[in-house]
């Protein structure tokens, strides 16, 4: 098991992440070291991510003194999916700002992607993995209306695709894009020859969880996340 704390050196905030390995570790004992860093660095508030949650991590979180406020599911389908019924296209240098505008429309309400600009694009953007054939384009008559940006894990066995951002502008709510949009980017997966699918979404997004159940996601593993504030320590 993996447990790393981060400081956000501008809102002072803290970071814990624990990973969804277990074997065996007890998460109490992580989780009280953490909390005893982050308190001989002065303290301050803590969000506490567990990935694959289970009920004995569920319950060290609790008895550490955190309490949960957001699941994050992560749901999987097998490739190919039912086609896509539209056309998109792949992303280009000048459909940024356009592309920054929908993302920021559509995610006014997130608690990470809101507030997207062109230095966090840039910077995803440097990632590894990044292709802009899999950043698919929906742009009837000139119009950027939405987005299916994928992600290709290539270090997992099996190699598996992931819906990284989708989105679809305010202005276009109503014309039941979603599906199509999902469909899409799982349609340029499964070219590249990949035959597992994947997306995180708010496990209270209920719409959203429809739409994903009629493609055919399934539930696979949930994130947890809590939050506290931690005393700087005394001693």
């Amino acid at each position: 098991m993996t447990v790393s704390t981060t400081r956000n050196e501008t809102s002072g905030s803290w970071t814990i992440d624990v990973s969804n390995q277990r074997d065996g570790t007890d998460v109490g004992a992580e989780l009280d070291a953490a909390i005893a860093t982050i308190a001989a660095a002065g303290g301050g508030t803590a969000e506490l991510w567990i990935h694959a949650v289970d009920d004995d991590a569920d319950a060290a979180a609790v008895a550490a003194g955190f309490d949960a406020f957001r699941d994050l599911w992560q749901l999987r389908c097998p490739l190919p999916a039912e086609p896509a019924t539209i056309e998109t296209r792949p992303f280009t240098d000048a459909d940024t700002d356009a592309m920054i505008g929908v993302n920021n429309r559509a995610f006014s309400w997130h608690p990470e992607q809101s507030g997207l600009n062109r230095e966090r694009l840039a910077a995803t953007m440097s990632e590894g993995w990044y292709n802009p054939d899999g950043f698919r384009i929906y742009e009837p008559d000139g119009e950027i209306l939405g987005f299916c940006w994928t992600k290709v894990h290539a270090d997992e066995d099996p190699v598996i695709g992931e819906i990284f951002v989708i989105a679809v502008d305010p202005s276009a709510h109503g014309q039941g894009l979603g599906s199509p949009m999902t469909r899409a980017g799982l349609d340029w997966l499964a070219a590249q020859g990949i035959r597992h699918g994947m997306l995180y979404v708010e496990s209270d997004n209920e719409a959203a969880n429809r739409v994903y159940e009629r493609i055919g996601f399934v539930h696979h593993r949930t994130e947890r996340a809590y939050r506290r504030t931690i005393d700087a320590s005394t001693s």
